[in-house]
């Protein structure tokens, strides 16, 4: 994401030819580069087209996701699910999409008051058709970040 993050703010439009907006937080966010949940009312952030798929498909949807508008650093650990997401349950309700091979889409769950951690690992040791899943919020829909078998 840092990548695609670093061209946003340079360009000021997304891969779509979109011109990006830059607004003050009104929610929690969080931001797709550092995965940290914004400042409502204190951060600014840029608002912009993503789609999380390396090429087109059935499934490859975008959406708008924000990012901080000065430079932050990317999310690092990759192997926990981030903690701020997983903590503030209210402000992420979190849903699991899973695809295959094809990317296309094989599993979908809320969860709710489930550990996320405990969902992801149950998923792939039980559903061997999911390759990966997306973590989105429930309520927008919007995409929060990819999960990858190890």
């Amino acid at each position: 994401m840092e990548e695609v993050a670093n061209a946003i703010r340079t360009s000021g439009t997304d891969a779509f030819g979109n011109h990006v907006q830059v607004q003050v937080a009104k929610g929690k966010g969080p931001c797709r580069q550092s995965l940290l949940p914004f400042k409502k009312e204190v951060d600014k952030r840029i608002l912009f087209s993503y789609s999380p798929f390396d090429k087109l498909g059935l499934y490859a949807e975008s959406g708008p996701v924000f990012i901080n508008e000065e430079p932050v650093a990317s999310y690092k650990d990759i192997y926990r699910f981030p903690p701020d997401i997983k903590a503030d349950k209210e402000s992420f309700p979190l849903s699991l999409i899973g695809y295959n091979e094809n990317d296309m889409m094989v599993y979908s769950e809320r969860v709710g008051d489930a550990d996320v951690d405990e969902m992801i690992e149950k998923v792939f040791n039980e559903m061997a058709q999911v390759h990966y899943l997306h973590a989105r919020n429930s309520e927008a829909c919007c995409f929060i970040c990819k999960i990858e078998r190890i």
